[in-house]
């Protein structure tokens, strides 16, 4: 089971936004992922509980910040309930989308997931429920992924397979390149994994 520490950061300015405390595993339905995150000055400022099925797809999300809450699924695309931090008032929301995605580094390992792309120059296209910080106001998006290659690097633990994905939002044509290892992002735009205290989780 994959603990570790993600640092966040403004892709742009590099400005710290936030450091994620993990922790993910593969499991009989499929894969789970739960992190709280803390500003650089040791403040909460949310969670993400994220379950895919075996074949990826979200089977819970509930992603928390201090004044928001989304709680969301597959279901007819992908559905969600959006709410103050109290509950008090609550919208519904439904898209024919494949997934969901955010701030969090679960969400590249979760499209990746789903994807389950062999090494091509070819992209697959994707629509994506994209909630971000700090409000979680749903938007679709629509990215191209494509797997560019996955080679095996040798470490203390064993061998690490690593897949370099190269991501593209189709509304502006901006190009960045995912690292991925298992379950755990090894580099991405805004994102560094800072600590990890286990071999990432393969596959099956």
């Amino acid at each position: 089971m994959p603990r570790g520490r993600y640092s966040l950061h403004d892709p742009h300015d590099h400005t710290p936004l936030a450091e994620e405390h993990f922790q993910c595993a593969p499991g009989p339905s499929g894969w789970r992922y739960v992190s709280q995150s803390v500003t650089p000055t040791g403040d909460h400022t949310g969670s993400v509980d994220l379950a895919l099925d075996e074949l990826g797809r979200p089977l819970r999300l509930e992603l928390h910040t201090a004044d928001w809450q989304v709680r969301g699924a597959a279901i007819d695309g992908v559905t969600w309930v959006r709410s103050d931090a109290t509950g008090t008032h609550a919208t519904e929301g439904n898209v024919r989308a494949h997934t969901f995605t955010g701030t969090s580094p679960a969400f590249l390992v979760a499209t990746a997931r789903l994807l389950r792309l062999t090494p091509s120059p070819s992209a697959t296209r994707v629509r994506l429920v994209a909630l971000t910080e700090p409000v979680l106001a749903p938007r679709t998006v629509d990215q191209s992924w494509a797997l560019l290659k996955r080679e095996a690097h040798t470490t203390d633990s064993g061998p690490l397979t690593v897949e370099e994905y190269q991501v593209t939002a189709l509304d502006t044509g901006e190009q960045h390149a995912v690292h991925l290892a298992g379950d755990v992002v090894l580099a991405a735009p805004g994102i560094e994994l800072e600590d990890l205290e286990s071999p990432p989780s393969v596959f099956p």
